[in-house]
């Protein structure tokens, strides 16, 4: 009996804290295009993110970093473990390469030797915490390059990771990289083929990259970027044990049921204002992704102010009242002819030479 008791209380003590893990898993789908949030849970919940940290690692130094530039290998990788690319102290290879090293087989030894050598490793975190915080990234602390949190540890959010995210793959070489299945490269010590670890890359179809990472402490992690059609949609998961079929069923339910919709055109829009005496245009479209049952909700609201560089105002769109983009009206205003223009023109009238 008492045998029977144990098992019973220590069901009770197990079962609730599994199904709180369970609950634990955060993710987030937003649009490329517009950032707007398609679909979350927990996304705001701070956490450890294993190697998805090397994304931002990647943008430091894409946009820091000469990438034809050769690294000569240093002892800072005798300190690496977990998933390498097994760099050796001494060996020769440019920055390009250590970031394909990076993103395709998320190698810790690659991240450690891309910081310790272009501006320190200190240095490298302070700027990756710099660019976080010009992001927006308000749940995020980056405390190593790489993702290993057994002595440093790096937090965020599923809704900031969202946001390097997106402003990662505004970058074309980082897009580059990321879409890469395949890498090959030879250095002054061996030959390298790299396969993207990023499986879903290669098993869906519509897949365009991505990054993934794992630690005990941290879990599963991954962000993935999918494009059908038109369409450009983000996932970011974190601490969740199924990713790539969680992600491949996120892809197929939010692409059927989000569609672009073209609200305002710039080709073809027209305002009647009787507040105005110009003709009023748009220099750009305004499109956005909805549900089909969203477009009876868009409304705009147009605000009308005079100035004098021409510009008349500014144009919100609405969904159900809450603003999801604005654009500026401009006047197409006639510039009189001066008065000598006008004199000249009547003396070459009269002052052509007959036929």
């Amino acid at each position: 009996m008492k045998h029977l008791l144990y098992i019973f209380l220590l069901f009770l003590v197990i079962t609730p804290k599994q199904i709180f893990a369970k609950e634990k898993t955060s993710t987030i789908i937003m649009d490329y295009k517009s950032g707007r949030v398609l679909y979350e849970n927990n996304a705001n919940e701070q956490k450890l993110i294993a190697s998805i940290t090397k994304v931002m690692t990647c943008i430091v130094v894409i946009e820091n970093c000469n990438l034809d530039k050769k690294i000569e290998v240093g002892n800072e990788v005798l300190q690496s473990y977990g998933t390498n690319i097994y760099i050796e102290v001494g060996e020769i290879i440019t920055i390009k390469d250590l970031l394909y090293g990076l993103m395709l087989r998320s190698g810790n030894d690659a991240a450690l030797t891309l910081a310790t050598n272009t501006f320190g490793e200190e240095r490298f975190v302070n700027m990756m915490n710099e660019k976080a915080k010009e992001l927006g990234m308000k749940n995020t602390i980056f405390e190593n390059p790489h993702g290993l949190d057994d002595e440093t540890k790096n937090y965020s959010s599923a809704y900031d990771m969202s946001l390097l995210a997106r402003y990662a793959l505004n970058n074309k070489i980082y897009q580059e990289i990321i879409s890469t299945k395949k890498y090959i490269t030879k250095t002054n010590y061996k030959t390298y083929e790299w396969i993207n670890r990023m499986s879903l890359l290669t098993n869906y179809k519509y897949c365009i990259g991505g990054k993934n990472g794992y630690t005990p402490n941290a879990g599963k992690t991954l962000i993935s970027y999918a494009k059908k059609n038109n369409k450009i949609f983000i996932i970011v998961t974190i601490n969740d044990s199924n990713i790539y079929d969680n992600h491949k069923r996120l892809y197929e339910k939010y692409f059927s049921l989000y569609d672009y919709y073209t609200i305002l055109d710039s080709k073809n829009f027209s305002l009647d204002s009787s507040l105005v005496k110009n003709k009023l245009y748009i220099k750009e479209s305004f499109s956005y992704p909805l549900k089909k049952e969203e477009l009876e909700k868009v409304s705009t609201l147009v605000e009308i102010t005079k100035s004098t560089n021409y510009e008349q105002g500014k144009i919100k769109i609405l969904l159900e009242n809450k603003k999801i983009g604005e654009i500026n009206i401009y006047a197409e205003i006639k510039k009189k002819e001066d008065k000598q223009n006008i004199f000249q023109k009547i003396i070459n009238l009269f002052t052509r030479q007959p036929i």
